[in-house]
């Protein structure tokens, strides 16, 4: 081989070198693996503003765990989970985070709660080589990751992403009945952004432009001025980027006025708390959703099961809480599972990557991440409280 044709090769190689996968390079723990347990840690709302959240998610957590270690666990190890109060709180998540990596060794972060708690923790879990697995919060953070950043390969989200989910439902509703006047109240956080965000680009995109747009900040429980500006403005729906208390607050001072406009939620508000508090003032709300929430008395099979033994062990009936955090860890024990008895950080990530799909009880659409972003799908449906119950309105959405 002539000289230059060396040259040329090793320049080549050299250049492959410099432009290998970020996946190629991404540090993935293996603390918290031995040969008789996994270590996994979550932090929720325990005592803060979504407690109504966190305390179900992490029964639902618990229960899961129970029943798979009554197994024999995942190929003989048995799954333990530390569990912190984050009291939806960034910099009580930060600490949280910490003291779970350098202290608890843990493998994995399963579950964690809230947009803005996640964002502010999820460096510490990347630096550490940890994995963040299916968070409870749909913010586009949890999936999408930059290919020059490898460690943010470690993040996967099986729930519907708010902005998708957004807009399925908006423009569903919006043809349907004719809305020609939107408008939105929202949380001022990442969640609330994004919530805002598929709110403007489903708008944009059907030549609409919105009525009105409101925020309050986190925590809020006064929403008169925001209601009596969006009725001010002529709304004729309202979008909520809400939790449970800010969605009945803001229908019920809609209520007081006399205003009587039609109101849809984001994922957040689809949960049993809010027919079940909110009563008549929230009567035909209409809510984006990924599953159908069941009930006891008209369940059949395993979630029939699954319903009376949620209840038979924690004393209150499940809810859409409590079927997100049982699946958090159904999901990721299925995941690990597939990486096999010879379990490493390095096999769960690509078992995760693996495109094999996992299927739950509650016919979720199936888990299965995507190859450009770790989004497991974005399959919508919208459903509305009726006569205090939710009943599905529309199935298999999509923008």
């Amino acid at each position: 081989m002539s000289k230059s044709l060396k040259a040329l090769g090793l320049a080549i190689g050299a250049l492959a070198l410099t432009h290998l996968p970020a996946a190629a390079q991404t540090k993935v723990t293996n603390e918290g693996i031995s040969p008789t347990e996994i270590v996994i840690g979550t932090h929720q709302d325990l005592s803060g503003p979504i407690k109504v959240w966190g305390v179900p998610v992490s029964n639902g957590m618990k229960m899961a765990i129970e029943e798979i270690n009554a197994a024999g666990g995942i190929n003989g190890r048995k799954l333990r989970m530390i569990l912190e109060d984050n009291g939806y709180d960034p910099k009580r998540a930060v600490l949280a985070s910490q003291k779970m990596v350098e202290r608890d060794k843990i493998f994995a972060m399963v579950g964690p709660m809230g947009s803005p708690t996640v964002l502010a923790a999820q460096d510490v879990l990347f630096d550490a080589g940890v994995l963040q697995l299916f968070p409870l919060t749909a913010a586009e953070f949890t999936f999408k990751f930059d290919p020059s950043k490898p460690q943010e390969r470690l993040k996967f989200n099986n729930l519907l992403p708010y902005v998708e989910s957004t807009r399925a439902a908006l423009k569903f509703l919006m043809q349907a009945k004719d809305f020609k006047k939107p408008c939105i109240m929202h949380q001022d956080d990442e969640y609330g952004k994004n919530v805002l965000d598929g709110f403007n680009q489903q708008l944009e995109a059907m030549k609409v432009q919105p009525a009105s747009i409101t925020s309050y900040k986190r925590g809020a429980s006064d929403f008169s001025a925001q209601v009596a500006k969006m009725k001010s403005d002529g709304c004729d729906l309202v979008l909520l980027g809400t939790v449970i208390r800010e969605t009945i607050g803001a229908m019920t001072e809609a209520r007081k006025l006399g205003w009587d406009v039609t109101f849809l939620g984001a994922t957040p508000t689809n949960v049993l708390e809010v027919p079940t508090l909110g009563k008549e003032a929230v009567e035909g709300l209409y809510a984006a959703s990924g599953f159908e929430i069941p009930y006891e008395d008209t369940a059949k099979g395993k979630v029939k099961d699954w319903l009376a033994n949620y209840k038979k062990m924690f004393g209150t009936d499940a809810n859409t809480q409590a079927i997100i955090g049982y699946n958090a860890i159904e999901t990721f024990a299925y995941y690990v599972n597939k990486a096999g008895k010879d379990l490493t950080g390095q096999k769960v990530l690509e078992a995760l990557e693996s495109g094999d799909k996992f299927l739950d009880i509650f016919n979720s659409p199936p888990t299965k991440f995507s190859t450009t972003d770790h989004l497991a799908n974005t399959i919508t449906q919208v459903q509305q409280i009726q006569n205090g119950r939710w009943v599905l309105v529309r199935d298999s959405l999509s923008f």
